[in-house]
Order: structure tokens, then C-alpha cells, then sequence
């Protein structure tokens, strides 16, 4: 966990287990998988490409990926894709399903690496609703987008996010690594069972994309936080674009892009991105007010959100 105030000043904390086995502990450098907390860094590439004229918000995604999506309804956008919105069937319909593991028993996750072999999951479902009709959590929506950002760069979504979005902001121990070949100092992911813990290799994609998977260090996902606050990840227009809420959630929380924003007396007080996969659990917030930024990363399966809650409320006393 890693905080850092307006004062420039870090407090951070590492406990626990990066490697059971081996035993070795969790440091402030450790890369910990955050799942769809790196939403947000899809959301900015989509905005960046926009900056570039490659697209538009109200670019209709058929004319884009038509062949790809025979049922897709023709009215959605970037917009709603970005903000949940766009009725598309998901590759993970929490509705249906309580196990994110049960997808792999047709599909081993251990060959899925690229976007578009996600595809099957989902391509010739029918649409859920229709688009900007309400807001519903889409991991397929994103992993679609990622397809948008090959499409219209020519690269591999991960190496265009690794290059315009985590070398520009200085995140130098992040990327989209692979499960079957992690580096040095990264934290196994792990499942708490009956006969004891197991490590996650088998329950998620084998490599992140567009919509979860990425690694980051806590002192990463600061710096992102201060690239995306300071204007110098996005321009001064599309970075205040970017931290508009777009679509209402509930009482007091909205979506963006690629990120929650809660709000109280129509004044955001937090901006934040979440992630939970089988052996991950992520937190990381900032709160304009006090010009403070959290990172919390778990290698289990629950416990970021208890954490940033108890800083929190810490930080609310002080």
C-alpha cells in the first residue's frame, strides 16, 4: 500500500507473502496483477487516439469492427463502450454466472493472449439492451476497445498502452506480463480453499489486455495518478473530458472513462479504479480535495477495499 498527500511526501507499507513457497515477502516495488483496475489506461489510449483525429466519442464501433460482431447493434459508440452503457453481451455475464473460473472449462485460459481470442465468448450473443439505455459492467465492451486501439495503430493493444501510457508517466515496473513467464518480484496470486491456499495460474487469462490483467507496483500507480492529474498524460481539454462523471451507477457515484467517480453535493471528492480477479484485490483512489493519492494491491482474493477504507478514515480524522 502507498500513499502520497499534497505535502510530496510517501507513506507506504508492504506485508504478506509475494511468494509462499519460496517465502518471499511483499516489498513497495513489488508488481502485484490488478485486474480491471487498468481499465483506466485503456480509457486513456482511447482518448489519445481521439486527440490523434484517428476516432471520435461518437464513432459507431460497427464501422469499425462489423465483421467481427454480427449482432451488434449499429447505434453503439466509443462512448458507450467506454462508460458501460452499450447493451453489448459480455463475455462474463455476472448475472448468470458466480464463477469466474467456469470459463475456462471449454476455453483453457492458457490460450488466450489476444484480444480477439475472446471473441467466441461473446461475438454472436444478442444485445442486452440498448445502447445509453442504462449502465451495465462490460468486460467484453473493453475488450473490444482494445481491438479499436490494433485496429487504428497497428500494434498489439499491450505495447501501445506500455508505450504511450506507462513510459510517459514513468511506470517503469509495469506491464502486461504473462503468467507463465513473470519476473522477478512479482506477487503470485492467491486462492484461499479448504485444503489451504493454491496460486491463481489457473483462473485467469494467461496474459491482461484491454479489459484487466495488467501488473503495476504501488509506486506506478501513483505516478499515473500525477501524470493523468497534471495534464501531461492527455491534453488540458480531453484530461478534463476525461474526469467528467458520465453515466450515473447510484446515489452519490458515477462512471467515467475507465474509472468511479463519487460525488457528494454534485462535488467529486474521488476518483477511483478497482480490480478483483480469483488472487487479486485492488484499490487505488485519488481525492482532489486533499490532493491525495492511494494505492492498496493484494495478491488475495479480498482485503484492498477493507485497507483504503481504514486509510480513509484515518485521513478523514487528521
Amino acid at each position: 500500500m502507498l500513499v502520497k498527500d499534497s505535502t510530496a511526501e510517501d507513506q507506504g507499507i508492504a506485508f504478506g507473502w509475494s511468494n509462499r513457497a519460496e517465502r518471499l515477502e511483499n516489498n513497495l516495488n513489488t508488481k502485484f496483477g490488478i485486474a480491471s483496475g487498468c481499465k483506466v489506461f485503456t480509457a486513456v489510449a482511447i482518448c489519445q487516439l481521439i486527440e490523434e483525429k484517428k476516432l471520435q466519442f461518437d464513432t459507431q464501433l460497427y464501422e469499425l469492427l462489423a465483421h467481427d460482431l454480427p449482432l451488434l447493434d449499429p447505434n453503439v459508440t466509443i462512448h458507450h463502450l467506454l462508460t458501460h452503457t452499450s447493451g453489448m453481451p459480455d463475455y462474463f455475464d455476472e448475472d448468470k454466472m458466480e464463477n469466474f473460473d467456469d470459463l475456462w472449462k471449454t476455453t483453457p485460459m492458457y490460450t488466450l493472449r489476444q484480444g480477439k481470442e475472446f471473441l467466441p465468448f461473446f461475438q454472436i450473443k444478442p444485445m442486452k439492451f440498448k445502447p445509453g439505455e442504462r449502465f451495465h459492467y462490460n468486460n467484453a465492451g473493453y475488450i473490444v476497445l482494445g481491438l479499436v486501439v490494433e485496429l487504428l495503430t497497428g500494434k498489439d493493444f499491450q505495447e501501445y498502452v506500455e508505450e504511450n501510457v506507462f513510459t510517459h508517466c514513468g511506470m517503469v515496473n509495469s506491464r502486461y506480463y504473462e503468467m507463465d513467464k513473470l519476473p522477478e518480484n512479482t506477487a503470485m496470486g492467491y486462492i484461499q480453499g479448504e485444503d489451504g491456499w493454491k496460486s491463481n495460474i489457473y483462473s485467469v487469462p494467461v496474459k491482461g489486455g484491454a479489459d484487466g490483467g495488467a501488473f503495476v507496483t504501488a509506486v506506478d500507480m501513483i505516478r499515473f495518478w500525477e501524470a493523468l492529474i497534471d495534464q501531461s498524460l492527455l491534453s488540458e481539454d480531453m484530461s478534463e473530458e476525461f474526469l467528467k462523471p458520465k453515466v450515473r451507477v447510484k446515489e452519490g457515484v458515477s462512471y467515467g472513462y475507465g474509472l468511479w467517480i463519487n460525488t457528494a453535493s454534485e462535488q467529486v471528492y474521488k476518483y477511483h479504479v478497482m480490480g478483483y480477479d480469483p488472487g487479486v484485490s485492488f484499490h487505488s483512489c485519488y481525492y482532489p480535495a486533499e490532493k491525495l493519492s492511494l494505492a492498496v494491491l493484494s495478491n488475495r482474493s479480498s482485503g484492498a477495499y477493507e485497507m483504503m477504507k481504514v486509510v480513509e478514515d484515518v485521513f478523514s480524522k487528521s
